[in-house]
């Protein structure tokens, strides 16, 4: 069984959605829920879904190597980032080549980078005048949204467009594919 992990940061919306798509799948599971935020909304989510999570800090993430024993010891196959905002590390990035896979809410390669995420990357679509946006797929690098396209779907900006419309339009799209392509790509060497 491919065993996987979830990061997130926020609300929490993608992982439940992750999480009740695998929920009966025999070859693929969510393992672990890892989070940065001890108040977001995500724990509440994986509890009501028996989803073990965990806490952890800045320093934890970045001074030592606790997560990643934490990751070996659960015997995790692939990482999700689902709404987490931290740059992944060197020192799991290494154990994880290849195997790590975010969403973000536009068309890469315009509108990433550090701070681009949520209305934000919204607010910087329709200020460019773009005439679609939609979602990435990506692998995990050493650097903000900058891994291989894994899978794009694409949204229509209308010119009455609002950030938070087009938030509704993209969430829409990340309902329907994350999931789906999360499975297709863990399974593609199987």
């Amino acid at each position: 069984m491919l065993r996987l992990a979830l990061f997130a940061s926020g609300n929490g919306s993608n992982a439940q959605r992750i999480i009740e798509y695998f929920a009966e799948n025999p070859a693929i599971e969510v393992s672990i829920l890892l989070c940065n935020k001890p108040d977001a909304h995500v724990l509440t989510r994986a509890a009501l879904l028996k989803i073990p999570s965990i806490v952890f800090n800045r320093a934890t993430f970045y001074e030592t190597d606790d997560i990643p024993e934490l990751l070996k010891t659960n015997r995790i196959d692939y990482l999700i980032l689902a709404g987490f905002l931290w740059l992944i590390p060197h020192n799991i990035l290494a154990l994880y080549p290849g195997k790590i896979i975010n969403i973000h809410p536009a068309l890469l390669p315009k509108h990433g980078g550090k701070g681009m995420y949520g209305i934000k990357v919204h607010q910087s679509v329709i200020s460019a005048g773009d005439s679609e946006s939609g979602i990435t797929i990506h692998s995990v690098d050493a650097n903000y949204d900058e891994g291989s396209i894994i899978f794009q779907a694409k949204c229509p900006v209308s010119p009455n467009e609002t950030p938070e419309s087009l938030a509704g339009k993209v969430h829409t799209l990340e309902y329907r594919y994350f999931a789906e392509v999360i499975e297709k790509f863990v399974t593609r060497d199987t």
